[in-house]
């Protein structure tokens, strides 16, 4: 090997474990902090620069009003959870609203950054917002957080404190009945190949057995629970069904399966 070669690191280890809030967290940041480029460059075209799209079937906000009608969000203030380069908190100030975008990973708040706008961009875990009681009029994350922390109501309830008295909560994750599928976007990944009811966390681990990237499953009832005993009233839950218009594949999604199985849930909760 050449002096000035270096050697590439070992793909990560795909494996099914369990792994706390400490450990989810690191991981999780590293893995967005790196990976950040890569998924703005793939996905940033479809996200656009100040759309609010809930998912990968491309469900829009503009058509789907589930914050509410447009008029009802000037004036409006708002916390985006797992801003990305908060696409989603550029339009909510386009129409009025005053958003704050937050993220764990600072490198997706930096094409935040790249990207503009005169709002908040705030660094931080979803599982202790620096936000004082009672803040926000509005919440939301499309695909945001939830889905990478190992103690969802840790975050919805700290989402609740920082809302107002009859705030609404909005988020989209996975379909939990897609994690008893495979990940692929074709025929093979319409085959039933594991245990709806797993609850255990899919990691993936370097050379060490560290994780550098984990995603944790809850079946529909334990998101249902989750939100109930968190303090929230649940007012609606969308499965979006693919739309003829939408040709992309993102991951495991595709017009194959989403013609078939529901691939995101949209949760719309309001504070007790």
């Amino acid at each position: 090997m050449q002096e000035s070669e270096v050697p590439e690191a070992p793909e990560p280890e795909a494996t099914r474990r369990e792994a706390g809030v400490t450990e989810s967290s690191r991981a999780n940041r590293g893995w967005w902090d790196r990976n950040a480029d890569e998924y703005q460059n793939e996905h940033g075209t479809f996200l656009g620069d100040d759309r609010f799209v809930w998912g990968p079937e491309g469900l829009d906000e503009v058509e789907a009003e589930l914050l509410g009608p447009p008029e009802e969000l000037k004036g409006r203030d708002v916390l985006e959870l797992g801003a990305g380069a908060a696409q989603c908190s550029r339009w909510l100030a386009s129409q009025g609203a005053r958003p704050v975008a937050l993220d764990i990973s600072h490198r997706q708040l930096q094409h935040a950054l790249r990207i503009g706008g005169s709002f908040p961009l705030v660094c931080a875990d979803a599982g202790a917002l620096p936000f004082a009681d009672a803040s926000f009029d509005l919440a939301c994350s499309a695909y945001g957080a939830l889905p990478f922390v190992a103690d969802p109501r840790l975050v919805l309830r700290e989402v609740r404190r920082v809302l107002r008295p009859g705030g609404r909560l909005v988020f989209s994750v996975t379909h939990p009945i897609r994690w008893a599928f495979p990940d692929e976007p074709g025929p093979e990944g319409l085959s039933v190949s594991g245990s709806y009811f797993d609850r255990t966390p899919y990691v993936e681990q370097d050379e060490t057995g560290h994780a550098v990237y984990v995603e944790h499953h809850r079946t529909l009832g334990d998101r249902v629970r989750d939100v109930v005993a968190s303090g929230f009233r649940l007012v609606d839950l969308v499965e979006p069904e693919w739309p003829s218009w939408n040709t992309a594949e993102w991951g495991g999604w595709s017009p194959l399966r989403g013609s078939l199985i529901p691939g995101t849930a949209i949760f719309v909760c309001e504070r007790d």
